[in-house]
């Protein structure tokens, strides 16, 4: 293999790709990323057996080939070569060399026939939706995933698909996160991705709804393409939880407060809480007002802001990491709650509509709370 190409381009692709690298591996290829020509161009990839990224650049290619380099190394010396296009040279002996202006390295590569082949999709379950949708509907329930393995399909996102509507569902037992979006033309699915994914299709995703990112599935594994990359990767097998069973549909009194301001005053009770020193905080809806309260062994605090409140007050305890998770995950001015008893959850919705429905269980309180 003997190919040119421009140092800049390849060094943005390798640094995508190596994220779907294996750290570890007793296949010792995936620890590599995987280089082949491709006519006119070069055609790299990253994967760990669960995810797989690939894309391609333009090359000049003199010889065709392929091959697997380290890609901790290869990509410290891209990064570190002093010019704007580079020469990849690899011989029969897997010696690899890579030139750029006067520097020059030789390393070992590993075989390409070693390197596994990433799963092939092929269904007609395709549907497209705008790059800054999906990125919101994503990063507004990433946090209510679960990192408890001992439920699996907690530790994923619900992505539910229907003629007319697509929706993301996340939940870990003590929180819920659900985004909503219309859309037109597309058919009833759903399946269930894995936090890993998502975290990594969202560091290629852009607040652009003019870009497009198109999704398709099958039984086993999904697909992304996003901005001339392919992401895939496994689906977690199982049934996700019925969410609409833990939604109440009981809770009759309706509360309007700043998103920010519920922000800054969690963030204040929190400087009294650590993972060491523990203590819900006790919030009292009431009289057009919030109040909050926070004893702990290291000391109390206590806050109010005004809102849009019933006369009838309520005393709710809540998880403040919890909290701050769910308002912070808010992407309005202004949120509405709506809450019933103590004992039940509480829905955090935008001012108008659903789009978003965040829902958090509250904490029983104890009198020296």
């Amino acid at each position: 293999m003997k190919i040119k190409c421009n140092r800049e381009m390849l060094s943005d692709a390798i640094n995508k790709v190596s994220r779907a690298v294996a750290l570890r591996s007793t296949i010792v290829a995936l620890e590599g990323i995987y280089f082949r020509t491709e006519e006119s161009s070069l055609y790299i990839c990253g994967y760990n057996l669960e995810l797989g990224i690939s894309t391609k650049i333009l090359a000049n290619v003199y010889e065709e080939g392929s091959i697997v380099l380290s890609s901790k190394l290869f990509c410290e010396i891209v990064r570190k070569m002093p010019g704007d296009e580079l020469e990849i040279t690899c011989n029969e002996n897997l010696i690899t060399t890579i030139r750029s202006s006067e520097a020059e390295y030789s390393i070992i590569g590993i075989s390409a026939s070693d390197f596994p082949e990433l799963p092939v999709i092929e269904s007609d379950r395709r549907i497209s939706l705008p790059q800054g949708m999906l990125k919101s509907m994503i990063a507004q329930t990433l946090f209510a995933v679960s990192d408890n393995d001992s439920r699996p399909t907690c530790t994923g996102s619900l992505f539910e698909i229907t003629e007319n509507t697509f929706r993301v569902v996340s939940v870990d037992g003590f929180r819920l996160a659900m985004r909503t979006e219309p859309i037109t033309g597309t058919f009833d699915t759903s399946f269930i991705v894995p936090k890993k994914t998502l975290e990594e299709i969202l560091k290629l995703l852009e607040d652009n709804e003019d870009k497009r990112a198109e999704i398709c599935s099958t039984r086993r594994h999904i697909e992304f393409m996003i901005n001339g990359c392919t992401i895939i990767s496994r689906l977690i097998e199982g049934d996700f939880l019925d969410y609409n069973n833990a939604i109440p549909t009981q809770n009759d009194k309706e509360i309007k407060v700043s998103t920010r301001r519920m922000i800054e005053a969690s963030e204040r009770m929190g400087l009294l809480i650590s993972d060491a020193v523990k203590s819900p905080v006790r919030c009292v809806f009431g009289n057009d007002e919030i109040s909050f309260s926070c004893r702990t062994a290291v000391g109390s605090a206590t806050d109010r802001l005004s809102a849009e409140a019933p006369n009838e007050p309520v005393e709710i305890g809540f998880n403040n990491r919890y909290l701050m998770d769910a308002f912070r995950a808010v992407s309005t001015d202004e949120v509405r709650l709506i809450i019933g008893s103590p004992v039940n959850p509480v829905k955090v919705l935008p001012p108008d509509g659903e789009s978003f429905l965040f829902l958090l269980l509250p904490v029983r309180l104890q009198k020296n709370d």
